[in-house]
């Protein structure tokens, strides 16, 4: 792909960006786009149907459930942000998206991303609560308490992700508007601005910090707290029973993070690895998890597999 002629411009910035894939596998993007395809609606068929599984089944209208019900339709909300676009772009269907458009895309993402974090992160103080204060936890966890939790999330990652669109619009680009990826993320459309973007490079990390690391930290905490909860307890056989309660949880985060650390790692240290594999990470961390969450709970949860198998 050649740099094309400066765009119309709107003040400094590109009417639209060009999407060109994964660059030096540009041969291989209609073979890449067949795993993606699968895993997407994989994604779509086991999130759907755990929503209405639980939205039909009154026995599942606890709150653990309903947790589970916000990490879905996060689930779907991030991959559906990306990878219709992706396949727009693997197929040469179209490979161009607006300014705004791709503003809108980074927007959705992360914010969907930042959501889901909070949501791992009230399941792990569910958790909690559930196995250390079990005698407490109606009245701790209540419906209005849950509901107030999901609001907070949202809250907290529009303001978290604001400012990412008010410094990118700062940004002049000069009329560069090819972009090596095959969706839009905050740093890669900050890469081509023509000036200085150590400010934007500083608040990828201080995001990082605010919503994955201190998410992460908190979570380890909890784990840690209800691992010596369970450690003192005077029944052997509680033990494996509370920890199975626990062990899709603990999947489900392992599967969340893990990937998106790696992605986060690999761009920290861009120099040392190459170009397609930073964006095949970054392509992972958007399918992977939402196609594995319902599998996870689906096969470790048995009133969720006697509810699919009776609603199929």
């Amino acid at each position: 792909h050649q740099v094309m002629a400066a765009p119309n411009l709107l003040g400094s910035h590109p009417t639209f960006f060009i999407l060109v894939g994964i660059p030096g596998m540009e041969k291989s993007h209609t073979w890449i786009s067949v795993p993606v395809c699968m895993m997407y609606s994989a994604a779509l068929l086991g999130n759907l149907v755990l929503l209405v599984t639980i939205a039909k089944e009154r026995s599942l209208h606890e709150l653990v459930y309903i947790f589970l019900c916000m990490l879905a339709v996060c689930d779907l909300l991030l991959s559906t942000a990306t990878v219709p676009k992706t396949f727009s772009v693997l197929w040469s269907l179209s490979t161009q998206i607006s300014f705004r458009g791709c503003l809108a895309q980074m927007f959705s993402i992360y914010f969907v991303f930042v959501a889901e974090l909070a949501i791992l992160l009230a399941m792990a103080f569910d958790r909690y609560i559930a196995i250390c204060d079990p005698l407490r936890y109606t009245a701790i966890l209540t419906h209005s308490v849950v509901g107030k939790v999901g609001v907070a999330a949202l809250i907290r990652s529009f303001c978290i992700m604001f400012p990412a669109i008010f410094l990118l619009k700062q940004l002049p680009y000069c009329g560069h508007n090819i972009m090596p990826h095959t969706y839009c993320k905050h740093i890669g459309v900050a890469c081509l601005a023509c000036s200085d973007i150590s400010i934007n490079i500083w608040y990828r990390v201080a995001a990082g910090f605010l919503s994955a690391g201190l998410d992460a930290t908190s979570i380890t905490v909890s784990y840690a707290l209800i691992f010596r909860c369970l450690w003192g307890l005077p029944s052997p056989c509680a033990s494996p029973k509370a920890l199975h309660t626990c062990g899709s949880h603990l999947c489900v985060i392992t599967m969340f993070y893990t990937p998106a650390a790696f992605s986060f790692l690999a761009q920290r240290f861009s120099q040392h690895v190459p170009r397609h594999v930073l964006i095949s990470l970054a392509n992972l961390y958007v399918v992977v998890p939402p196609m594995l969450n319902p599998i996870v709970y689906g096969v470790r949860t048995r009133q969720i597999q006697e509810h699919v198998a009776h609603l199929l």
